[in-house]
C-alpha cells in the first residue's frame, strides 16, 4: 500500500486498546506495519474526555492494506455486522490465521468461518475459493457445521453431494 492513495480504509474504534492492537495485528499479517500514531491535543484531550498526550490514532497496515484505529473511549463497540475478511490459499493459511485471531476471543462467536478476536473485532477467514465452494449445496450443509473452516472437508462434501 506504501505510497498508493486508497479510497476506502476501515477505520476501527476501540475504547483503549488501538495502539495494542494495531501492533498485535501486525505481529500476525506479513507485509505489515505501524505507519503513525496521533496523540490527544488538549483540544482533541477537551472535547472528547480523554487524557491529554494519549494514543488517539494509529494508522497501520495489515498484508499493505490500510486501516486506522481510535481510541475513543467506550461509547461504540464491534458487532458482526462488520467483519474483516481474510482469503487464505491452503487449510494452514487459516489454521494460522484463526489460531492467531481467535486466541482471547469468543469461542461462542465461532461458526462457518467467522470468529471475534479479543478486541470483540469479527474476522472471516476463507478459502480464496470460498465463493465457488459455497455454489454447492454439499459444501454449504459441511459448512454449516464447522467452527474453522476445513478446505478438504468442504471439497470432499461437494463431490458427494
Amino acid at each position: 500500500m506504501s505510497g498508493a492513495f486508497r479510497r476506502i480504509t476501515p477505520f476501527l474504534w476501540f475504547d483503549t486498546q488501538a495502539e495494542e492492537a494495531a501492533t498485535f495485528y501486525t505481529s500476525i499479517f506479513p507485509n505489515s506495519r505501524i505507519v503513525a500514531t496521533t496523540h490527544y491535543s488538549k483540544e482533541a484531550a477537551e472535547a472528547s474526555g480523554r487524557a491529554l498526550g494519549s494514543v488517539m490514532t494509529v494508522a497501520f497496515e495489515l498484508d499493505g492494506e490500510p486501516i486506522t484505529a481510535l481510541n475513543g473511549g467506550p461509547i461504540f463497540t464491534f458487532n458482526e455486522a462488520l467483519s474483516l475478511v481474510v482469503h487464505c490459499e491452503d487449510q494452514a493459511a487459516i489454521d494460522h490465521y484463526w489460531e492467531k485471531l481467535s486466541a482471547g476471543g469468543d469461542p461462542k462467536a465461532q461458526a462457518c468461518g467467522w470468529l471475534k478476536d479479543r478486541y470483540g473485532l469479527s474476522w472471516q477467514i476463507c478459502p480464496v475459493d470460498i465463493e465457488q465452494l459455497v455454489q454447492n449445496p454439499g459444501s454449504v450443509a459441511a459448512l454449516m457445521h464447522m467452527t474453522k473452516i476445513d478446505i478438504a472437508a468442504m471439497k470432499a462434501a461437494a463431490t458427494s453431494a
